[in-house]
């Protein structure tokens, strides 16, 4: 619980900073928890792009292997690029003092990130990056202004171009229809469209692994409480017919 609370003081500052941004309209983020081949996709990002600096200290791996369906080999294999075991959290690869050293803040962890801000939030920011020449790692962010991280999918997305009106609001430019206009990419639009889509997908069940489970169980306690309703309802015409 301790460390929780700590995540969650670090994080929140951090990332509020976005409530005072550009109003961008949010792009609508349709996960599905139900898809493991999503988000087992969205793991391999995570872990080749982002697990450098961001852990997700609150997940084991073998945890995510078992709720993905992923085999503990493949896990190792794949997905574990550090000397930490299977039974492990997920930390980050970069010492955090280092992280200091280099980012002037140690990076956040993530695991609750999807939560805090929501995933329409995380969606719309991983694919709100541009070019800035103006910033420390030369990239800039719509939903997050000066923001203070480099733009780790670039090589899959490039760098897209902005235009900035008299009031000094900056909008992505976009084709007719609708994807962004990149430069240097590996991927195209829509390819990068996914693989942002996959990476948000794991982040939400990073933040709530049980979710579905939660639900599920849900259901049957609604239905527990209606049938016990029946019988209290009738219970109590039994007991008071007497008194009418």
């Amino acid at each position: 619980m301790k460390k929780l609370l700590i995540a969650l003081v670090t994080l929140v500052p951090a990332l509020a900073m976005a409530a005072g941004g550009n109003n961008v309209q949010l792009e609508k983020a349709n996960v599905d928890l139900t898809d493991n081949a999503s988000l087992e996709r969205g793991l391999d990002i995570f872990q080749h792009y982002c697990s450098g600096c961001h852990s997700t200290q609150y997940q084991r791996y073998e945890r995510v292997a078992t709720d993905l369906g992923i085999s503990i080999d493949d896990m190792r294999s794949k997905y574990m690029f550090t000397d930490a075991k299977v039974g492990d959290l997920m930390h980050s690869a970069i010492p955090s003092a280092d992280a200091a050293k280099w980012f002037g803040a140690v990076p956040p962890d993530l695991t609750l990130v999807a939560r805090v801000r929501g995933q329409d939030w995380l969606y719309s920011y991983l694919k709100g990056f541009y070019a800035d020449e103006s910033r420390p790692f030369g990239v800039n962010n719509t939903v997050f202004p000066l923001v203070g991280m480099p733009h780790a999918l670039q090589d899959l997305q490039g760098l897209a171009s902005v235009v900035t009106d008299a009031d000094g609001k900056v909008t992505i430019v976009k084709d007719e229809n609708g994807q962004i206009i990149t430069t240097g990419g590996s991927m195209t639009a829509e390819e990068y469209d996914q693989a942002v889509l996959d990476l948000t997908n794991f982040l939400v069940y990073s933040g709530d692994p049980v979710k579905l489970e939660r639900e599920a169980l849900g259901w049957w306690v609604l239905g527990f409480l209606f049938f016990f309703f029946i019988i209290a309802y009738l219970l109590k015409k039994e007991y008071w017919k007497d008194v009418h």
